[in-house]
């Protein structure tokens, strides 16, 4: 220091009065709606570095650094039913890149497009408690906030089901 004196320059510590925060090279965001639950996909890729970072539902899933390739994919798993998800990394012109994800093995796109002719997804809202219930056609799973489940008669022969809550409510009486 120039004064000769030896106290730091800032009283606490030597760290300075500000905080940086986390830099990131955030460069996609999806949201994907399975039957657990709607669940965030956020993509962070260091276009110089090559850093590779998939955060899924804000908990890092892959963290890769100082990687040479720029282009590729990352595969990592969503869900309570580790449904299998893919973002692919492409090279448009010169540094500019494309970025899209694959659920099972389909476009985004196209897994929604199916997902939807495969699900009914109610949201209801019971004594100021909100839920969220999916059934699977194809399966006759029936999910509420996350949780599969257990049903009883709901078979594709018996036109209606009752699904109950955990306090006994029946959320509803349906035909499909």
């Amino acid at each position: 220091m120039a004064s000769g004196d030896d106290s730091p320059i800032f009283e606490d510590d030597e760290s300075p009065p500000y905080s940086l925060e986390k830099m990131t090279d955030l460069v996609a965001v999806w949201d994907v709606a399975l039957s657990d639950g709607v669940h965030k996909i956020e993509f962070e890729h260091g276009t110089t570095s090559g850093k590779r970072v998939v955060y899924v539902d804000g908990k890092e899933e892959i963290r890769k650094e100082w990687m040479f390739k720029l282009v590729g994919k990352e595969t990592f798993c969503v869900g309570a039913a580790k449904t299998k998800a893919t973002i692919n990394i492409d090279a448009v012109s010169g540094f500019a890149y494309e970025y899209t994800l694959e659920i099972n093995g389909k476009s985004l796109k196209k897994y929604m497009e199916n997902r939807s002719k495969t699900t009914n997804t109610w949201v209801l809202r019971l004594d100021g408690e909100d839920f969220r219930v999916v059934l699977e056609k194809d399966t006759m799973d029936v999910w509420c906030n996350g949780k599969r489940m257990e049903t009883a008669d709901c078979s594709r022969s018996n036109k209606k089901c009752s699904i109950h809550s955990r306090h006994g409510k029946a959320f509803s009486n349906t035909s499909f």
